[in-house]
């Protein structure tokens, strides 16, 4: 097959040199209306045809799939137009700029039997990918908190805040960790520099007794990239920061002990050993790129697909009008094609 990538910025140029590696890929073409961009391209692949028409690729029957790597203001109308064309659609993070723009593409690629991804690289590292297995086997037992930090100094940017720049990534890796789903966020921060927000700390509630935190700051004096989760029985650190030992698993917790005499709880905290297990150091993006081929082949999901793209859009606009309303509570259940965000109260949980 053929795939076309438009938008070569930052991202697409990654794509590009991903997908020319993909097996089932015959052609990349590369498309951008700035001359520049596609001169750059031709220099680095030889072999990639360029384009600055976006409308062509529509209307080829040769090309099977577009890939947007274009800011997320036109992931609608440019996605919109390639499900309409009847191509399958990979969409860079975030999906969209709302939910109910996210809700209309997932339903036009429903109804047409075509794949949507969304460009969620994360989910496809080792890392995560042996997180997850630890979870799926029962090995870190009931998780109890999600913890994320993503910081460092800049780059600003000048249509969107930090919250819609650095917490997708993490939001993402959430998503397809946990199998319980968010009810609300809720969600502070504050803008220095310009009228958007350059620190904030989003809070995902959920229906049981478990509770995610994302920090992101662009004025972080040191760059972090760690997550944190707690389960009953392990707890696991990733640092994507880390050379080598990116995955921590501790034996590490509380113990808690009924005691019948008097009617008590023991709380002991438990201390036992730590170890890194071995994960493969392939690229990640180039399994995400190698799915999208493959889903378009064999008609099978995606573990990012277009609904947990939706789930990563409703995650960020709620922190939105959380952050707007001095961090009220946003329910999630409100945010689709016919709803008007809600503002809740979440129930306190006892013991």
């Amino acid at each position: 097959m053929k795939i076309a990538v438009v938008g070569l910025g930052y991202w697409g140029p990654n794509l590009v040199r991903n997908f020319l590696s993909t097996e089932g890929v015959e052609e990349v073409i590369a498309c951008d209306m700035v001359p520049r961009r596609l001169e750059n391209i031709k220099k680095k692949f030889p072999t990639v045809e360029t384009t600055s028409s976006f409308d062509d690729l529509l209307r080829r029957d040769d090309v099977a799939g577009l890939a947007i790597a274009t800011p997320v203001s036109t992931h609608y109308p440019l996605g919109m137009k390639v499900l309409e064309a009847g191509k399958h659609l990979l969409l860079e993070k975030p999906m969209a700029a709302k939910t109910s723009e996210a809700e209309e593409l997932l339903d036009a690629a429903y109804s047409k039997m075509l794949t949507l991804m969304v460009d969620h690289t994360f989910v496809y590292t080792s890392a995560v990918q042996k997180m997850k297995e630890l979870i799926t086997k029962g090995e870190i037992g009931d998780i109890l908190y999600f913890d994320s930090v993503r910081v460092n100094l800049g780059l600003f940017q000048h249509d969107t805040n930090v919250i819609w720049d650095l917490a997708p990534h993490d939001i993402s890796i959430m998503d397809y960790l946990l199998d319980d789903k968010p009810i609300a966020v809720s969600c502070v921060g504050v803008n220095h520099f310009s009228e958007h927000e350059d620190v904030a700390y989003v809070t995902v509630h959920f229906a049981e007794k478990l509770m995610a935190q994302f920090h992101v700051n662009w004025l972080s004096p040191v760059k972090v990239r760690k997550i944190l989760v707690g389960g009953t029985k392990l707890m696991v650190v990733y640092d994507d920061m880390e050379a080598s030992e990116k995955i921590k698993v501790y034996d590490r917790g509380v113990d808690v002990k009924e005691e019948d005499a008097v009617y008590k709880k023991l709380v002991q905290y438990r201390t036992g050993n730590m170890y890194s297990p071995n994960i493969d150091p392939g690229e990640a993006l180039a399994r995400m790129t190698a799915e999208f081929v493959d889903c378009i082949n064999t008609g099978k999901p995606s573990i990012s697909d277009g609904q947990a793209g939706v789930n990563v859009v409703k995650v960020l606009e709620a922190a939105n009008i959380s952050i707007k309303a001095g961090g009220r509570r946003v329910d999630l259940s409100s945010l689709s094609k016919s709803g008007n965000p809600t503002l809740i109260s979440l129930p306190t949980y006892s013991n």
